[in-house]
């Protein structure tokens, strides 16, 4: 029998980008411009996406290293102000076993020509999965350093 466990933890990640919230936004939110920075670890391959950007949307990502365990992302928007404010509810699952349940808040602050990303979540770390906020915060940061390296690569604004 497994014993059950939750582990909250909460993080905090800030970015500041050489572009303007409106641009930051499209890119969090326009389906073909995420798929240019959000993807996984080459050694993956290709995962399966798909994003359905309005309140009360899905998001899903699938995907995981060859032969290993599938990592699976299912979102929903709860909270959208365009160029300023994103807000969802999202699940982990490794397999078929759910690792987490978070909300996480992407906040646009324009800072002159550039934006400051603001991204906190909160977790629940399921069964065991301790360790989960350190690896989420790992992960969401090389996202977010995805992110600003598109944002650079396509021009300042």
């Amino acid at each position: 029998m497994t014993t059950r466990t939750v582990t909250h933890a909460t993080f905090t990640l800030e970015r500041r980008y050489p572009a303007t919230p409106a641009r930051v936004f499209k890119a969090l939110s326009d389906p073909v411009t995420k798929a240019k920075w959000f993807y996984p670890p080459e050694s993956w391959g290709k995962d399966d996406h798909s994003m359905d950007f309005r309140v009360g949307g899905i998001e899903t990502s699938v995907g995981g290293p060859p032969g290993g365990q599938v990592h699976a992302f299912k979102a929903i928007y709860q909270d959208i102000v365009p160029n300023e404010r994103i807000i969802y509810s999202y699940d982990m699952m490794l397999d078929d076993v759910r690792i987490s349940v978070s909300v996480s808040s992407f906040e646009l602050i324009a800072d002159g020509d550039h934006t400051v990303l603001k991204l906190t979540e909160m977790g629940a770390y399921l069964d065991g999965f301790s360790d989960g906020n350190d690896i989420r915060k790992q992960g969401t940061a090389i996202l977010l350093d995805q992110l600003g390296l598109y944002l650079v690569r396509e021009g300042a604004n």
